[in-house]
């Protein structure tokens, strides 16, 4: 269930997460001192989070739920509490994507979301104009959030095309980048994952106008995601579909095969140590 029978849903996912954990809590007769002590965090994080003050890590919640017995309910509300800080233009897209089979994406500028390093998350999400440190610690809990299909039984294939230059744009340092391709070059050791290079030599080619995802469902049909500045489209439209398949299967036939794209990585965090 999303939240308790008695819950106001039209509160804060924040606040009906701290709202839950007192709730649970003081059904195991514990103050926050004592659930401090036994959850490892400490009483002001308890209290601030109760107040739907703070954002809750995965971690606090597993451990909460554990010591109070929730059964599950306190991870299943933190994951809705990260869906929250999505953008609700991009929320349709997340059930989308969880549903997919099959995942084709291409990315000009930065290493896609579902690949990126908690740290370089940060960095790029911190790059939004007027966001806040709060906005952006829930905002990369969401995107690690979107991971986990990876690790699932059936995760989805994931075939991903990039250009050169997002190795050797120096988001957040050369430890980050370096990290971060360390990250990409571990991934490939899924079967389900792929990775090929457009090279950089190229120049001008037809993906330079923005990314895009092409998300291939159960049953037949596709949905595409395409990026903008501002905003991004969801759209199942046959003849959107139509014209962004074909753009990456134009893309594809310039990236390089995946063993040639693996040595590109492993040299370009070569250059980032």
């Amino acid at each position: 269930m999303s939240m308790s029978p008695g819950s106001d849903r039209t509160m804060k996912p924040l606040t009906v997460f701290g709202a839950e954990v007192r709730k649970y809590r003081k059904m195991a007769g514990l103050s926050q001192d004592r659930l401090a002590e036994i959850i490892q965090f400490s009483q002001s994080l308890i209290g601030f989070i109760e107040r739907g003050e703070r954002t809750p890590s995965h971690n606090f919640a597993q451990r909460c739920d554990d010591a109070l017995q929730a059964g599950g309910e306190l991870v299943h509300l933190w994951a809705q509490v990260t869906r929250a800080a999505s953008p609700r233009w991009f929320r349709g897209w997340l059930d989308i994507e969880q549903e997919a089979h099959t995942l084709h994406t291409w990315q000009p500028l930065v290493v896609p979301g579902l690949l990126q390093t908690e740290e370089y998350a940060r960095v790029v999400i911190r790059g939004e104009p007027g966001i806040s440190d709060e906005q952006v610690e829930r905002a990369v809990s969401a995107r690690m959030e979107r991971q986990k299909i990876l690790a699932r039984n059936a995760p989805p294939m994931l075939r991903v095309v990039l250009d050169e230059g997002v190795l050797h744009r120096p988001i957040g340092g050369k430890e980050i980048m370096r990290r971060q391709l360390k990250h990409l070059i571990e991934t490939l050791e899924s079967p389900r994952v792929g990775i090929q290079i457009v090279p950089l030599v190229l120049g001008a080619t037809t993906g330079t106008s923005g990314g895009f995802t092409i998300a291939q469902l159960p049953g037949g049909g596709d949905t595409v995601y395409i990026e903008s500045a501002n905003c991004g489209q969801v759209t199942s439209r046959s003849e959107d579909v139509e014209a962004i398949c074909t753009r990456y299967d134009t893309i594809r036939a310039d990236a390089h095969p995946q063993h040639v794209s693996v040595e590109l990585i492993r040299e370009a965090e070569k250059s980032w140590t």
